[in-house]
């Protein structure tokens, strides 16, 4: 998983490494949540949130405003299901690479 902000593309690459751990996090984000058995109140808004934020980490520069709206949008929308956690903490770490929170 790649740690910084401050690490750019491989000589060679054409997309910027941040990019690719964005879209890792959101594809496996939906997997856990298309296998989580149990329907919970906001799922469908989870569901076409993560459809936004993969529509967003496909181009080679995402917005960074509509990447944390979208990630404040997913975590709301799936709440204290527990079992999908460790996917949303992935995720914010994933958006937290192209900058820290303007609050910090």
């Amino acid at each position: 998983m790649l740690r910084s902000v401050e690490q750019r593309r491989v000589p060679g690459s054409q997309v910027d490494p941040r990019v690719t751990e964005l879209r890792s996090a959101v594809s496996r984000l939906r997997r856990r949540l298309a296998a989580h058995p149990v329907e919970f109140r906001d799922r469908s808004i989870a569901e076409e949130e993560l459809a936004a934020l993969a529509g967003l980490a496909a181009g080679d520069h995402p917005e960074i405003p509509a990447l944390r709206r979208s990630l404040l949008v997913v975590a709301g929308a799936i709440g204290s299901v527990s079992a999908l956690g460790e996917g949303v903490h992935e995720l914010r770490a994933a958006v937290d690479l192209f900058g820290p929170s303007p609050r910090g």
